[in-house]
């Protein structure tokens, strides 16, 4: 939000639109590019983006939500809407960049940009809490560092911040020019470039090259040379250059790194004399981030004692929500560590997508640093917290406890955590969805603890946002109109039930797919409203289909007869099962007259769709097959629309099928494990995000003396002895015995250990001779680096055995940024 006044007229001007005429006039305060997150209706102005979906299909949305004033690129919305403002531009992108831009340039304040591969949003979020205590400070939310998160950002400058710190990320050529030209750094700080969206880039030197154009205009560029390989001093950008580096002579030469206690010592070499500094965290991500700190500090003048003092006061960054499951049948959103404007409208999207609740609790502190005063500031959250529909509040400090008039809704107040946790007993947290929002100071995560259930020692994390990810990837290889019917069979093979259909449906797919009767049952409880495919229905459960809203697979006669017997009323929805070639359920060429016939003598059922299965879409061995497969499925639904004389869809293809086979995508297409980030025609998984992580902790470790051996049956044995840890997973957890004796490998510290004997029910023993780890340390199972189609190769299996065997005694844990 700008504190200059853009009224809808001053935009118009802006972006070069002659002969404007006002419908009704607008201070724009918001600009909006979802349609679904609207904090203030009349002062945003929705942008129609086009890309992996067009933002033009969203302007009635956009519209309920009680926006009147659009940003569009295509004239046959222009009269859309006869009493909103519609800005008819060449490109909605580039009104965004434009708008954003301008606001840039009427403000002179020192910007802090930032880019790189990795560790861009802790080093502006780390740096925000090192220069708070100086400046008025606006940053980047979360991590919105793209052509659109740039000039949303950019957007937020007002008079009364006296420092900017902005994150740009980049994934192909050509990109960065126009963030620089909108966030204009005088500083440029360069963090870790690896290969990291390295797919749009020739070489890592072109990568780099298009990162430096952020800084071409810098007076200040603070950077470390392992990472301009290739340049020299002068082929850098800045007027002044200031070089740290564990490697060689630089203005910060880092002498050695010491972990103590937890935390890490480090000593460095500064204009001719020896400082140190401590950075409170162990892992090496977060000492090299530390690092950079510490080099801006220094370059921007801070004593070496006072960056010293500061940086050992750093606290974690958690960057993401975290939905897990709480006390009394209730579910906790756990953002607990921050609490400003946008950050909260984030949350209450987040906290809207859950519908397994009745209920939906926001607890709120007091919210800082945002220039305004507590009267506006709170009547603008009391509005947003309407807006999103929360049915209870709980403020905590001081100042909210003052607005408290301000909110007309049931609500509670106390000057303090502490109080609130003093009055915990009397309160009733029951069946409702609990969103956790404060700032730091107010230690939520003691509020956390109180209503969110124990989280075993192992987990598994799901991240709603890579599934996010993976489905807009696959929508992007779709023709226009294909639909998309989401796979959540077998607990979203083993990711979720509501947590996973939640965000499926607030990405708006078109169908789910569950395997029995119960499973749809379990969404529809849940709040899930989109249509539900049941794969494999039994007589005995008609009963519960009908009334659940359920839509039942037809793969033979005898189950259709079945059906229509027991169908009360006309029009039903089946979806018929064809087989092409899997030889496991449908019907196939000789059962087509019988099954038309039925269908012709009875107004009990309608077909919303048929559909077949590929049986090698992946390998291209078997392409020749699945050519014949889609053949002979066009062949069949042909006759069969023929003889029905209505239309509905059609569905073979399966996720290695919309990889290879666009031809297979008809009018919609089934995506399953591909969700989950693994595709068996995509070579290492290209372009797909790991959505789960698998951890534990180690329980205890011993020292073996030589041929000493380990667990049942002495499977196990160190012929020189060893350490060996004993960790809390075994194949009750999902940890297959196939996985004993040296075959299987986890993750501590960044090293592969081996199994040592045979898995147990509840633990299993591992090799870590020569670590350097203690007990309560973490443990990865898998992740992106040990990722589950290595383990599957392991023991001879596939992915989605790996996945969906992780038992449901493994608590998960959801987040999303």
């Amino acid at each position: 939000m700008s504190s200059l006044i853009y009224n809808i007229k001053h935009i118009a001007g802006i972006l070069g639109i002659k002969n404007f005429e006002v419908q009704k006039d607008a201070i724009i305060s918001k600009l909006v590019i979802d349609s679904r997150s609207v904090i203030d209706p009349d002062g945003s102005l929705f942008f129609a983006l086009k890309g992996q979906r067009d933002g033009h299909g969203f302007l009635k949305d956009a519209y309920a939500n009680g926006i009147r004033n659009f940003v569009i690129s295509e004239a046959k919305y222009t009269r859309l809407f006869p009493d909103a403002n519609i800005l008819l531009v060449q490109d909605v992108l580039l009104a965004l960049h434009t708008i954003a831009k301008y606001n840039r340039n009427q403000y002179d304040l020192k910007v802090l940009g930032i880019t790189g591969s990795n560790g861009k949003t802790i080093v502006k979020e780390w740096l925000y809490q090192l220069l708070a205590a100086d400046h008025n400070i606006v940053r980047s939310p979360k991590s919105f560092n793209s052509q659109i998160g740039v000039p949303l950002s950019v957007w937020e400058i007002t008079a009364i911040h006296t420092l900017g710190i902005f994150e740009a990320g980049i994934s192909k050529t050509d990109e960065m020019d126009a963030l620089a030209s909108m966030i204009k750094p005088n500083v440029g700080i360069l963090t870790n470039v690896g290969e990291a969206h390295a797919e749009g880039f020739v070489s890592l030197k072109e990568k780099l090259l298009e990162k430096l154009k952020l800084f071409n205009d810098a007076d200040l560029f603070i950077y470390a040379p392992e990472y301009t390989a290739g340049l020299s001093t002068y082929d850098l950008p800045g007027k002044t250059k200031f070089s740290w580096s564990k490697k060689q002579q630089a203005d910060l030469q880092i002498l050695f790194v010491e972990p103590i206690d937890g935390k890490n010592y480090i000593r460095a070499n500064f204009k001719g004399i020896e400082i140190e500094c401590l950075i409170p965290f162990s892992d090496q991500a977060s000492v090299e981030n530390g690092i950079i700190c510490w080099a801006t500090l220094l370059a921007l003048g801070y004593t070496p004692e006072e960056a010293d003092k500061r940086l050992e006061k750093l606290t974690r960054v958690s960057m993401r929500l975290e939905l897990k499951n709480g006390i009394n049948q209730c579910s906790v959103i756990d953002d607990s560590y921050s609490a400003d404007i946008s950050s909260l409208a984030i949350a209450l999207d987040f906290l809207n997508l859950q519908n397994q609740h009745p209920k939906k609790t926001l607890i709120l502190s007091d919210i800082y640093e945002t220039g305004k005063t507590n009267r506006v500031l709170y009547t603008e959250i009391a509005a947003l917290l309407k807006q999103k529909h929360v049915d209870r509040l709980i403020g905590i400090g001081t100042h909210i406890s003052e607005s408290a008039s301000l909110f007309d809704m049931e609500a509670s107040f106390y000057e303090s955590t502490q109080a609130f946790i003093d009055n915990f007993p009397a309160l009733h947290f029951n069946n409702e969805t609990i969103l956790v929002k404060g700032a730091r100071r107010f230690e939520f995560e003691r509020i956390s603890k109180l209503i969110a259930q124990k989280v075993h020692d192992t987990v598994m994390e799901i991240d709603l946002n890579a599934l996010a990810g993976n489905l807009q990837f696959y929508r992007s290889k779709l023709l226009p109109g294909v639909k998309v019917m989401a796979m959540v069979k077998a607990f979203s093979y083993g990711s979720g039930s509501f947590e996973i259909a939640n965000l499926l449906q607030y990405h708006k797919v078109d169908y789910l797919a569950v395997a029995y009767t119960d499973e749809g049952i379990s969404l529809r409880k849940a709040g899930i409203t989109l249509p539900i495919m049941v794969m494999s229905p039994e007589p005995s459960a008609f009963d519960a289909i009908i009334r659940y809203n359920l839509e039942p697979e037809i793969y033979n006669i005898e189950i259709l007869q079945g059906l229509i017997g027991f169908l009360k009323t006309d029009q039903y929805p089946i979806h018929l099962k064809i087989d092409t070639g899997m030889h496991r359920l449908g019907f196939e060429e000789p059962d087509l007259s019988d099954l038309l016939k039925v269908l012709t003598e009875t107004r009990k059922v309608k077909v919303a769709s048929v559909f077949s299965h590929l049986v090698g879409s992946e390998d291209g061995l078997h392409d020749e097959f699945t050519r014949h497969q889609i053949e002979r499925f066009t062949a069949m639904t042909e006759l069969i629309s023929e003889t029905l004389h209505y239309p509905f869809i059609r569905h073979i293809s399966n996720t290695s099928g919309i990889s290879r086979h666009p031809e297979s995508q008809l009018e919609m297409v089934r995506l399953g494990i591909g969700l989950y980030g693994f595709d068996a025609a995509l070579k290492n998984n290209t372009a797909l995000q790991t959505v789960a992580i698998l951890k534990t902790t180690i329980t205890q470790i011993k020292h073996l003396k030589p041929n000493e051996t380990v667990g049942y049956g002495r499977k196990g044995l160190l012929p020189e002895g060893g350490t060996i840890a004993t960790v809390k997973i075994g194949y009750a957890d999902g940890y297959s015995r196939a996985f004993g004796n040296g075959t299987g490998r986890m993750l501590i510290k960044g090293k592969l250990v081996p199994t040592v004997g045979v898995i147990c029910m509840d633990m299993c023993m591992l090799d870590v001779t020569g670590l350097d780890v203690k007990t309560g340390d973490e443990v990865i199972v898998f992740n992106n680096e040990l990722s589950i189609a290595q383990l599957a190769t392991q023991i001879g299996t596939i992915p989605y055995e790996i996945l969906t065997n992780v038992s449901q005694r493994v608590k998960r844990v959801y987040f999303y940024e």
